[in-house]
């Protein structure tokens, strides 16, 4: 069987300029790599699905053999992104014994829906290319009478980053080591509450970020004990028709995607008030609201507030208004914030 990925789908009848550009380089850094011994490596990212189907995603990029296991160090945020990416791979997946075949992106990427027979909890699929080693994914696989699940941005959300000032944005994402990055106080004591209080909750952290950074928040996550789930990125840089891929577009994509594929679950949504989340959570709220249980934010403090490039708003007790149709819960950090939701019977 063999599945076209995902952002093959649509048909594009020009490339943009930026695009066409961004592929010469790749195939003249590919080519002479492969010259001098490097080979595929699989990046395997966490994906989900649900019984008889898989969400998998991926990247192949080209690294020397000795070098294979040192790209899932610990290592700052730039040597992420100094990768080679290999386009149009054949990429094996196995769930089971059901094998489906795709291929790369232009970026390297594997982003597709697969068979499988997959039992509600954590499954694995095998993933293998030519001339690369067999690597394992995780996948979610959410139970089908599962009735409640966590949709949480990363930014200013789970983690201190300011993303929206280009100049941090680029010191946070590409110089500042991942053990410097600070957790938001009480959120991970809060997501651990809500799944323990909904037995078989999935949680899925949604961001704008790149999916190059996905290991080092994958650690991050795992190292200030949230709750293991898949990471929802996107790829930076020119697309088929734009310079750059639209963050927002991605988001709003993302969450009418788990809608659609969890028709039964009703999202809590998490975000901040730095960046665009309460836009986007209200869009999705009026749009889709028997997909939403209730939305929290966390409230940015004033001086978190100017660094992330938002208008501070008036200091505070936790409070909770109605939006949307939904009852929106916002709070300084994750303690406020399960209180206002405990206090509400959401949980």
């Amino acid at each position: 069987m063999t599945q076209t990925p995902a952002s093959s789908a649509l048909p594009v009848t020009r490339m943009h300029r930026a695009a066409l550009v961004e592929d010469a380089l790749h195939e003249i850094v590919e080519r002479r790599l492969r010259n001098r011994g490097f080979r595929p490596v699989i990046t395997a990212y966490t994906g989900y699905g649900g019984p008889g189907w898989a969400r998998v995603m991926a990247r192949v990029v080209l690294t020397r053999g000795s070098h294979a296991r040192k790209r899932l160090e610990k290592v700052r945020g730039w040597r992420s992104f100094m990768s080679s990416p290999v386009s149009n791979a054949v990429v094996r997946i196995q769930i089971g014994e059901t094998v489906t075949e795709t291929r790369t992106d232009r970026s390297g990427y594997v982003d597709c829906r697969v068979k499988g027979d997959l039992a509600p909890g954590w499954a694995k699929a095998q993933l293998s290319t030519d001339g690369g080693a067999t690597v394992e994914a995780p996948v979610r696989v959410v139970d089908p009478d599962c009735k409640f699940g966590l949709i949480s941005d990363i930014d200013d959300t789970v983690m201190v980053t300011a993303l929206p000032r280009p100049l941090l944005a680029a010191w946070n994402t590409f110089v500042l080591d991942e053990h410097a990055r600070m957790a938001v106080p009480g959120m991970a004591v809060l997501y651990e509450r809500l799944v323990t209080a909904n037995a078989g909750a999935p949680v899925f952290y949604l961001s704008t970020g790149a999916w190059n950074v996905a290991p080092a928040l994958t650690r991050f996550l795992g190292r200030h004990l949230y709750p293991a789930g898949p990471l929802l990125l996107t790829d930076w840089g020119p697309t088929a028709d734009r310079w750059f891929r639209s963050g927002q577009e991605h988001k709003r994509n993302t969450l009418r995607r788990l809608a659609q594929e969890f028709p039964n679950i009703r999202w809590l949504l998490i975000g901040d008030d730095g960046q665009h989340d309460q836009e986007l959570y209200s869009e999705f709220a009026q749009t889709h609201p028997e997909s939403v249980a209730a939305v929290a934010i966390r409230r940015l403090s004033p001086t978190q507030a100017v660094l992330a490039g938002a208008i501070p708003g008036p200091a505070g007790t936790p409070e909770a208004v109605g939006s949307g149709g939904k009852t929106w819960f916002s709070a300084p950090d994750g303690a406020g914030l399960w209180s206002l939701l405990r206090d509400a019977d959401v949980v």
